[in-house]
């Protein structure tokens, strides 16, 4: 089996992220944060919409066949597909007008976890959270976040994944299935050496932790005892977020970035910002829907 992924659609995104299959839709969804818009494509790479926002977007829960919960940095909103209108669910950080959203993912019990960071000097600046927003409740799980990602959930619903980038270490956490909200305290699960740092991640069908490794072009699946199974490569240095999709749930597209790159190295990764797809052997998991 090949372990190089290979281009799905150049779309020279500044920071590409958030990536998810739409079950309802059939087609894959992600953001360019820093140009604030959010596009969509076919399972052939054939490109469908782009909504483009006031405020940066980065993550995204389903709600049904034609709504997503948008997670902005003014909070999270819904908006529908067919009519691209918008209506916001719950503000976040109104207070802090210095942060945005960054990564999320909506878990078994149908709460959305959304982290926050500062919008400038995150490596430096821990002003971000992780927050669970469910049925209109907005939930402090943690706080003093520098660069929120890794958020993801092991197929039973019990275990909840999540790092903070600069630390290089993706921890794991009990949770109630019922609630979301953890139930235990916060355990190390893998440790990602320089200069690589952790960042998004998506759960597979057994278990395992498939992991975008920024600065490394590679995606780390991990066993469920945080040991290394096996590593993709990306032909980009920045890699950004992984996501099961396709009408079997067994292809692995990968979102990535230009953001940071020299001219050197932007001429050196001219697919750089683009998304890429590998075909698995072990599908991944349908995305949770967003309990409003």
């Amino acid at each position: 089996m090949s372990d190089t992924a290979e281009l799905f659609i150049d779309s020279r995104c500044e920071l590409g992220e958030g990536v998810f299959w739409h079950p309802l839709q059939e087609r894959l969804f992600w953001f360019d944060i820093l140009n604030k818009t959010l596009f969509s494509a076919t399972a052939g790479g054939i490109m469908i919409d782009r909504f483009t926002f006031d405020t940066p977007v980065t993550a995204a829960g389903v709600i049904d066949a034609d709504n997503l919960a948008i997670a902005s940095a003014a909070g999270i909103y819904k908006l529908e597909l067919s009519t691209d209108t918008r209506e916001l669910i719950a503000p976040l950080e109104a207070d802090k007008p210095g942060n945005r959203s960054n990564d999320g993912r909506v878990g078994p019990s149908g709460g959305f976890w959304i982290g926050t960071m500062a919008l400038h000097d995150p490596g430096h600046t821990a002003s971000g959270s992780l927050y669970q927003v469910r049925g209109g409740e907005v939930t402090t799980i943690l706080s003093g976040i520098h660069i929120p990602n890794a958020t993801c959930f092991s197929p039973d619903g019990r275990t909840a994944y999540f790092t903070d980038g600069v630390t290089r270490v993706i921890r794991k956490v009990a949770i109630d299935r019922d609630t979301g909200l953890p139930v235990g305290p916060w355990q190390d699960f893998a440790k990602v050496e320089p200069p690589g740092e952790p960042d998004g991640a998506v759960a597979d069908a057994e278990g395992y932790i498939w992991n975008a490794v920024w600065n490394a072009g590679s995606v780390v699946r991990y066993a469920p005892d945080g040991s290394i199974d096996r590593v993709v490569k990306v032909p980009v240095s920045r890699p950004t977020c992984p996501a099961f999709g396709g009408p079997d749930l067994k292809t692995l597209y990968i979102t990535s970035a230009r953001e940071g790159l020299t001219p050197e190295q932007l001429a050196a990764e001219p697919l750089a910002g683009g998304v890429f797809a590998i075909n698995v052997d072990v599908p991944g998991l349908p995305e949770n829907l967003f309990k409003v």
